[in-house]
């Protein structure tokens, strides 16, 4: 973060919402992608969003330091993220049913895939989106979730092994054709 930014966080916590705002806005879509990442339905990033922003707002006077400003909103909108994951219900609903059993076969591949990650356990999960959804690098995501690299390395090694040997195991489906 540049020293501007960190001006711009100091002005937020004295209590200057509308540089609150602007900081905020400046990283909308970045929190955007994270939360779609996450929740995939626009109306729980919304949701997510919201809520980070508000308890942003009411906590933002005891971020210690300016610097961190980007690190600590996205750490709040992962635990929002994580907050709706928890109290939804997993349910995939399709729409309309593919036309042919290749698209079939790449959309029940892609429920397969994100039904194991959402089976992973949460912290690990979440290393595997932000990895992979959002292209973070592992120094990024250990700064962000306050973890080593070396635990976000084998926690992302460890979720790998579980995906394949989910993904291996056959599953029933049924095709009504």
């Amino acid at each position: 973060m540049n020293t501007g930014q960190e001006d711009l966080v100091r002005r937020a916590q004295a209590g200057d919402s509308e540089v609150f705002i602007q900081l905020v806005k400046s990283q909308e879509r970045r929190m955007y992608s994270m939360a779609k990442s996450m929740v995939r339905s626009d109306e729980d990033c919304a949701d997510a969003m919201q809520e980070t922003v508000l308890k942003a707002f009411k906590a933002i006077s005891g971020l210690k330091e300016a610097a961190y400003f980007n690190t600590w909103l996205f750490r709040i909108l992962i635990n929002e993220c994580n907050l709706i994951l928890r109290r939804r219900e997993r349910v995939v609903i399709m729409p309309n049913p593919p036309e042919s059993v290749q698209a079939i076969s790449s959309s029940a591949e892609e429920i397969d895939l994100r039904q194991a990650i959402g089976r992973l356990e949460e912290i690990s999960g979440t290393i595997v989106k932000l990895h992979y959804y959002q292209g973070l690098t592992v120094p990024e995501i250990a700064g962000l979730l306050e973890l080593s690299e070396s635990a976000v390395k084998t926690r992302l090694h460890r979720a790998r092994k579980t995906l394949q040997q989910s993904l291996e195991q056959p599953v029933e489906r049924k095709v009504n054709g």
